[in-house]
């Protein structure tokens, strides 16, 4: 195997990787802001390296230029931000409760 290839296995592991663990944080967190952070990171994250991967692979080992992937990861990493800016905006707007160890003693944070 050439090091493209493990470049683009460990990219597709790791994008994999995050992508679980934030469906895995939006099932076994407590309240709604702590359950938003997981998916949002794992967006990012983990569709960003997956996309990395997929790239890598069509430029580089099937020698095509796609720039339908690389429109694809900008917008995932323009988007995913604003749309959990705005759900908070929401929650706080609602005055949504959070959990005790969200707020802490004197919901400073909120």
């Amino acid at each position: 195997m050439s090091i493209l290839e493990w470049l683009v296995a460990l990219l597709a592991v790791a994008g994999s990787l995050f992508v679980l663990l934030g469906s895995v944080a939006l099932v076994k967190l407590p309240d709604f802001y702590t359950r938003l952070h997981g998916p949002t990171k794992a967006t990012t994250l983990g569709l960003g390296a997956l996309v990395l991967a997929s790239m890598a692979y069509f430029n580089f080992v099937k020698a095509e230029l796609s720039l339908q992937q690389l429109l694809i990861a900008l917008f995932l990493f323009i988007t995913a931000p604003i749309t959990a800016h705005m759900l908070i905006k929401a929650a706080l707007h609602l005055k949504l409760a959070a959990t005790k160890q969200t707020a802490g003693k004197d919901k400073a944070g909120l």
